[in-house]
């Protein structure tokens, strides 16, 4: 058995856009409650995002962008430092404005915002492998991980990308139980540039040898509320 700690807790009501770090958060079969409840959509219908896929397209701009729960709706705050709830007219016309091209905000319909499970978990400890091979410090939020765990010192630990040993493992954290399903395979996003992050070409290359993979994807097993700090077991 795995043990350590859960530092970060994280959620990212727009898609794409910064989201905001968390006390604590329910946990359902979809994910932490909110995340990703939220998209920009294109003119043709495409979902804003930093890939191309059958459902997504890139859009320049929405990273200098952040987003965060209040009541029923997102709050978007533009790079001026500017706020608009998500569900007004304002609001995708300055999310258009800065992006260049027309964009619409919506919640989740039919399909699925998530890019392919519910949850994301990183290690600190592969963030540092990472940032090791890139030859500079990395800030895990560049990763966009709704869990980042550090884990405990045992001898011969931490091993250096240790979420590749747990496919098919279960992580427990506060009430929830989770079902570690696959590697997270990384696109150009973990590149771009954020908000206090340059963009930085060397991160992807970095992944070349491992198939872009970094941190897992899960699957809720158990839901609950997880809180910032709680232990962490992966058996």
């Amino acid at each position: 058995m795995t043990t350590g700690r859960l530092i970060t807790l994280a959620r990212y009501p727009v898609k794409s856009l910064g989201g905001e770090e968390l006390a604590e958060a329910r946990v359902d079969a979809r994910g932490l409650e909110h995340d990703r409840a939220w998209a920009a959509y294109t003119v043709d219908g495409f979902i804003g995002s930093g890939k191309r896929t059958r459902r997504f397209r890139p859009v320049d701009g929405l990273l200098q962008w952040t987003a965060a729960m209040a009541d029923d709706a997102p709050v978007v705050t533009g790079p001026d430092g500017r706020s608009w709830r998500a569900d007004t007219p304002e609001a995708a016309a300055a999310l258009s404005a800065s992006c260049g091209e027309p964009l619409r905000l919506a919640p989740e319909g039919t399909v699925p915002h998530h890019d392919d499970a519910p949850v994301h978990v990183l290690t600190t400890a592969s963030v540092r492998a990472l940032a090791e091979r890139v030859g500079a410090p990395l800030d895990p939020r560049r990763f966009r991980a709704n869990l980042l765990l550090d884990l405990d010192e045992t001898p011969g630990s931490p091993t250096p990308w240790p979420e590749d040993d747990w496919l098919g493992l279960t992580l427990t954290v506060g009430e929830v139980v989770l079902r570690l399903t696959a590697p997270m395979t990384r696109c150009v996003m973990v590149n771009a540039a954020q908000p206090g992050i340059v963009d930085d070409a060397r991160v992807l290359r970095s992944l070349g040898d491992r198939g872009a993979r970094l941190g897992l994807m899960a699957d809720v097993v158990v839901p609950g509320v997880v809180r910032r700090g709680d232990r962490v077991a992966i058996r």
